[in-house]
């Protein structure tokens, strides 16, 4: 399995955008590999399903990185879409590039989310958490904002640091992605965001774990 996007929405005190990774090390949803590309669609499919689910009437999207996922959302389910991630000139020449009705983007930082609390229908972190310095942090920000629904998703461990090492990547680092400070397996990953709400759905396209989590 190839890196997954290394975006980040949130940093620890005292550290700039220029001290933290942003952006894609593989675009992954870009990639012509065959395999990449099966994994990726499940990938979609499956988030897809969730957001159907929560049917958002409005969506912030914490980490957005170069606002791929932000795009597609505001284009397949018609709602505002916010993207938010750390102030990068790469990413803001990215951002300019997208377009779709009700699509925005903003700087920020994803340990304070710079929204009033209950600002959108929705929260998304996408292949976020595990780059941030405090995901509980980030979470607890994603619930203030958010009315209604949490959407994660994190690559899931320790599968994920397996398959690298099959294919002969970061094997110095026990097949540990550059930028993954924080690992779950499905379990563990779940039970952190019961802390925040109700897990109503979990979904295991290979290698991740993603779920909607219905606050209140």
């Amino acid at each position: 399995m190839r890196e997954t996007q290394t975006h980040l929405s949130g940093r620890s005190s005292g550290l700039s955008a220029s001290d933290v990774p942003t952006g894609n090390t593989f675009d992954k949803y870009g990639s012509r590999n065959p395999l990449v590309r099966r994994l990726v669609s499940a990938f979609e499919r499956d988030l897809d399903e969730l957001l159907r689910r929560a049917d958002p009437q409005s969506l912030v999207d914490v980490g957005c990185g170069e606002g791929i996922l932000s795009e597609r959302i505001a284009r397949r389910f018609g709602c505002p879409v916010v993207g938010l991630d750390l102030d990068d000139p790469k990413l803001r020449e990215h951002w300019r590039q997208r377009s779709a009705p009700r699509l925005e983007f903003v700087a920020g930082d994803g340990h304070e989310l710079p929204f009033a609390d209950d600002s959108f229908d929705c929260a998304a972190a996408i292949e976020v958490l595990e780059h941030v310095p405090d995901p509980r942090k980030t979470l607890a920000e994603m619930r203030r904002v958010a009315r209604r629904y949490i959407v994660c998703s994190v690559p899931r461990e320790p599968l994920w640091r397996i398959l690298n090492m099959m294919r002969g990547a970061y094997l110095r680092e026990l097949g540990n992605t550059p930028g993954h400070i924080n690992h779950w397996s499905k379990r563990s990953f779940i039970a952190l965001l019961s802390r925040y709400g109700t897990v109503e759905e979990v979904r295991t396209p290979l290698p991740w774990t993603m779920a909607l989590v219905r606050i209140g």
